[in-house]
């Protein structure tokens, strides 16, 4: 039987308290997001916000040239469409599901006038915004100082977190397009954390036997990004915590 997926189980709603809760949850529908599909594109305007629970949505930036790196990833512990509440509205960068699964689809006017309540959401919000800028920032230095092993340790990593196993769904195109890298070169690195039985890689699956291993060949980034997310959303616990 397939697990009933709550609004709860992504972990922003979840550190809501009960009554801000009980106003937004039944506005929101359950969405179904497979693998690739976009869920914005560059300077549309956020008609609607996404509370993921067990899928992950990349935040990338393209190029004119149409090529594109990933600068962000969103999981249960987070929202795609902080730009609504910073004043944006819209953003430069493309929401792509990076793992199929479900999210919690809120229309954006509901959480802005929730938002504007200045209670418990705003300072939460606030608080993940600044772990999603600090994941950004560090994502942008990982890309320009660290191997393409490092890189996909980080990503393989971060991914985890915010996945309930050890399993991802992920062809090499697509985590080249996500690295802003060579698909050859995510094909070496991943054949190399496979020849030390890091992880098994098979026709687009990633199975992590390894994780401390795994974190030990990663570069600093991922840990940098770790911390800080703990210390600003103590609700959100990496696997490494457990």
């Amino acid at each position: 039987m397939t697990a009933t997926v709550l609004p709860i189980h992504n972990r922003l709603l979840a550190a809501l308290p009960e009554d801000v809760q009980q106003r937004l949850i039944p506005h929101m529908e359950q969405a179904s997001l497979p693998l690739g599909e976009v869920l914005y594109e560059s300077g549309d305007t956020l008609k609607h916000v996404y509370f993921p629970t067990d899928c992950i949505v990349s935040l990338l930036y393209v190029m004119e040239s149409g090529a594109s790196a990933e600068i962000s990833v969103v999981g249960n512990e987070g929202i795609v469409g902080v730009s609504l509440f910073l004043g944006g509205f819209s953003t430069p960068s493309r929401a792509v599901v990076q793992s199929a699964g479900t999210a919690f689809v809120l229309r954006s006017q509901l959480l802005k006038d929730e938002f504007n309540r200045h209670g418990e959401l705003h300072n939460l919000m606030l608080r993940y915004t600044q772990s999603l800028i600090t994941q950004m920032a560090q994502t942008a230095v990982c890309n320009r100082h660290h191997s393409i092993d490092q890189q996909l340790c980080r990503w393989i990593l971060m991914s985890l977190d915010r996945l309930p196993d050890n399993h991802l769904s992920m062809t090499q195109e697509l985590i080249a397009s996500m690295l802003g890298v060579r698909r050859e070169g995510v094909t070496e690195a991943a054949g190399q954390l496979q020849k030390l039985g890091v992880i098994h890689y098979k026709r687009g699956n990633i199975t992590v036997l390894d994780r401390p291993r795994l974190e030990k060949l990663c570069c600093e980034c991922y840990e940098v990004v770790r911390r800080e997310t703990d210390r600003l959303l103590p609700y959100f616990h990496s696997p490494s915590d457990k």
